[in-house]
């Protein structure tokens, strides 16, 4: 997974190539330890993943824990199969899709 970081006005955007799994995730979650410190908002950019785990998952709950304080939270470019996922763990009801 390839994972880029931009930061504008207090929004950090993370942008995810590839797959998120169980492998990833750490890398991920390193990432956004790394990066949140002082963001008023998050975005998370999928269109270039091209698969999401329970594990990848696991890690946006937690950035959604991280960030309740912060600001919003907005995962964009979400892809048919990955909305999919989205959808049947019920998580399209707990983020916010673009």
């Amino acid at each position: 997974m390839t994972i880029n970081t931009t930061v504008d006005k207090g929004t950090v955007t993370i942008a995810l190539a590839g797959r998120l799994d169980a492998v990833t995730a750490p890398e991920l979650m390193a990432c956004l330890e790394d990066s949140l410190g002082s963001a008023t908002g998050l975005r998370i950019d999928c269109s270039a993943l091209e698969y999401i785990s329970s594990a990848g998952l696991r890690v946006l709950m937690k950035a959604r824990s991280a960030m309740a304080t912060k600001g919003p939270l907005t995962i964009t470019g979400v892809n048919d199969m990955i909305r999919e996922v989205f959808d049947i763990t019920g998580f399209a009801d707990v983020f916010t899709l673009e």
